[in-house]
């Protein structure tokens, strides 16, 4: 029964199609209800079939998040380089860039570097990750930060808030006011601006 049911599946590549129909679960239901049976009924496919290409869960959600790492650094520079010259706005544009990532896609740093993760082998996830995070630091060092402890905690503080914006959007807490996903990408990349200012007091 379950080789007919695969049968319906005609995309080709069902290991890529496993990781972009778990992103649209994790947008849905977040990381704690995440399972590998809910993403193969997403797609139509037996409970077995993900695992003739992902041992685990661990092991799918470790493709899910190389995959959430690459992009979200893409887009943070994408939204670092329309910002223009100035490093200040350049390192708060990243708030906006994590929120609309993360309402997108549901994959947020708590997803990218799930505690579950590392202890799975999986070198393409940890140089995704790695590049991700050097790309936060080094956006932080162009703001003149005095110490790498320093530029860790205002990148921190900096996804905090906007992983709190992500948060409160999707649980509706905006709703009463109507706010688009751009105007709270604006709200957030606001309040980016205002750490940076209490973090650079001139």
């Amino acid at each position: 029964m379950g080789e007919s049911r695969d049968r319906g599946y005609h995309h080709g590549d069902l290991p890529a199609a496993l990781v972009e129909a778990s992103f649209g679960l994790l947008a849905e239901v977040g990381l704690r209800r995440f399972s590998v049976a809910a993403v193969a009924r997403r797609l139509g496919v037996s409970s077995a079939a993900p695992y003739r290409h992902f041992p685990d869960r661990d092991h799918l959600l470790s493709a899910v998040s190389a995959a959430a790492a690459r992009d979200l650094r893409s887009a943070i520079l994408t939204a670092a380089d329309a910002a223009g010259p100035d490093p200040s706005s350049r390192l708060a544009s990243l708030a906006g860039a994590y929120f609309r990532y993360v309402v997108r896609t549901g994959a947020g740093l708590h997803v990218i570097y799930a505690a579950e993760l590392y202890e799975v082998p999986d070198e393409a996830r940890r140089a995704h990750t790695r590049a991700l995070m050097e790309t936060l630091l080094d956006l932080a060092f162009a703001t003149e930060v005095g110490t790498y402890q320093q530029a860790v905690a205002l990148v921190e503080a900096i996804i905090a808030v906007a992983h709190g914006y992500t948060t409160l959007f999707a649980e509706g807490f905006f709703n009463r006011g109507a706010l688009t996903i751009d105007t709270t990408a604006t709200r957030a990349i606001t309040a980016a601006q205002a750490l940076i200012r209490a973090d650079h007091p001139h």
